[in-house]
């Protein structure tokens, strides 16, 4: 295990009137994802008294018995809603890599901002065949009562935080004010409560709460719990650190392509415990996922490419990247080399390992 910590920034100044402390707070952030892309944040604007809410109502609701819960089950392997068993999601296919399935249980939610009936009134761009399921319906459970309308008011609390965090994203990359508008005024984000029951016997070789993988979007927001590793990039594991009130933040694959691998997308995981130990508990664990608009094409920014440093991704729709990440987690299938050099699924690992 490595001696190094994963970075605690707090994002206080970003809200301040203090234009130098702003700054000083954006290039601590450009370093903090040029090294490692995974850091802690305090001082942020989201009510934790909220966030706790939430949790009790997850909770609640995987207490339920699994028959209750499959009322709401995932509608199709491509769409990220509803209810997902234990086993059934291997997020280390995301990279490539075969191991035995997750050691979790999810549900999973899109924007509230989006009413099912505009998705079945065939609305021009939210129902439109190249959304594909990004808009796809939710599936709300009976029980708890209050689980729907908290959740949705979560996660319209989460996608403000997200907006400010490109706009500081923005600052950091020495973009113009409002470059990525109008790149994620209609973003098609998930939502997604993610339950790790105790362990009832030993995992299988390999085997782990949630496998190896980077995020696939554009930034994850997610509360912070023990088990959560992260790699530097010597390609060693380090324990997240678990700070009261604060949130894990870390770089998706969407932004360290558009940032030409300036910022990585950390590779991360959670571990499985020892069944005898202390750590053998229940773990959830409540993340936000911002991807930008379906359509957005990503390409390197005017500021991450030069003679010297030419753009290193060929230029991708958003929506084609991360269903083709998340399929793969579902399905369990694995790369063709000709899709792995595509998505990068080789490439990031290389780079990220003798990156410095």
């Amino acid at each position: 295990m490595s001696n190094r910590t994963v970075p605690v920034l707090d994002l206080s100044p970003f809200y301040s009137d203090d234009e130098a402390a702003k700054l000083e707070l954006a290039h601590s952030l450009d370093t903090v994802c040029r090294d490692v892309g995974f850091l802690v944040v305090t001082g942020h604007p989201v009510d934790m008294s909220l966030v706790g809410r939430v949790r009790h109502l997850c909770l609640d609701f995987f207490d339920l018995p699994e028959v209750e819960k499959m009322k709401i089950g995932r509608p199709r392997d491509d769409a990220v809603r509803g209810y997902i068993p234990v086993l059934s999601e291997g997020l280390s296919y995301g990279i490539g890599l075969d191991t035995p399935p997750d050691l979790k249980e999810c549900v999973s939610l899109g924007a509230p901002g989006i009413p099912e009936a505009r998705y079945l009134l065939n609305d021009p761009y939210y129902a439109a065949e190249a959304a594909g399921t990004h808009f796809y319906p939710n599936l709300w459970p009976t029980e708890p009562p209050e689980f729907r309308p908290i959740l949705e008011e979560h996660f319209r609390v989460m996608t403000e935080f997200a907006f400010d965090l490109h706009r500081l994203f923005e600052l950091a990359l020495e973009l113009p004010a409002g470059y990525f508008d109008h790149l994620i005024d209609k973003p098609c984000s998930t939502y997604r409560a993610i339950h790790y029951p105790p362990l009832t016997k030993d995992p299988e070789p390999g085997q782990l709460r949630a496998g190896e993988h980077s995020d696939y979007t554009n930034v994850t927001i997610c509360t912070v719990s023990p088990g959560l590793q992260a790699r530097d990039r010597s390609g060693v594991w380090i324990d997240v650190p678990v700070i009261e009130n604060a949130f894990v933040i870390n770089i998706g694959d969407l932004i360290m392509r558009w940032t030409n691998d300036r910022w990585m997308s950390t590779r991360h995981r959670v571990i499985a415990p020892a069944l005898d130990s202390d750590a053998n508990d229940r773990r959830l664990s409540l993340i936000y996922f911002f991807e930008s608009n379906y359509d957005a094409m990503i390409e390197c920014l005017p500021t991450c490419q030069s003679e010297d440093n030419p753009a290193k991704y060929p230029p991708i729709r958003a929506a084609d990247y991360i269903l083709e990440k998340y399929t793969k987690q579902t399905r369990f299938e694995k790369w063709s080399d000709e899709t792995a050099a595509q998505f990068g699924t080789q490439d990031t690992e290389s780079r990220f390992v003798d990156a410095g």
